[in-house]
């Protein structure tokens, strides 16, 4: 992910904080370990911006996004997220990471969600992507 940001000259600097994708405490409880808020602590370790994992809440468990066809993905993650201080967000420019996109769904719903909540910008940061709807 770093050597992305450097090899494509990723405006990372022009982010204000850098937001991991929650996981719901189930799903947290059952990993162990929330990979894209490691991700996220990759990134802030090596630029400085602010890591906020606790900005962005997800409020209900889903069901795994991967067992899902694309248009149950959309309709999943509706409503999952809210913001835990609207303060922090009002004007911000916001980078959300996660590990994996596939259709996008999980991360426009963050992104919805910030936008609603006052963010200037929110960009998306990802691992990996794969073919849309698989």
């Amino acid at each position: 992910m770093l050597s992305f940001i450097q090899e494509y000259h990723f405006d990372i600097e022009h982010f204000d904080m850098v937001v991991p994708i929650p996981l719901s405490a189930t799903r947290l409880r059952e990993r162990g370990y929330n990979q894209a808020w490691l991700l996220a602590k990759g990134v802030t370790s090596a630029y400085p911006i602010a890591l906020d994992s606790r900005l962005l809440i997800r409020v209900r468990h889903t069901p795994n996004q991967a067992q899902l066809h694309e248009k149950e993905r959309w309709t999943n993650i509706q409503g999952a997220f809210k913001i835990k201080n609207s303060k922090r967000v009002a004007g911000k420019n916001i980078l959300i990471v996660d590990d994996l996109l596939t259709t996008g769904a999980t991360a426009s719903e963050a992104a919805r969600v910030l936008k609603e909540a006052g963010a200037k910008r929110v960009g998306v940061l990802t691992l990996a992507t794969t073919p849309s709807g698989h």
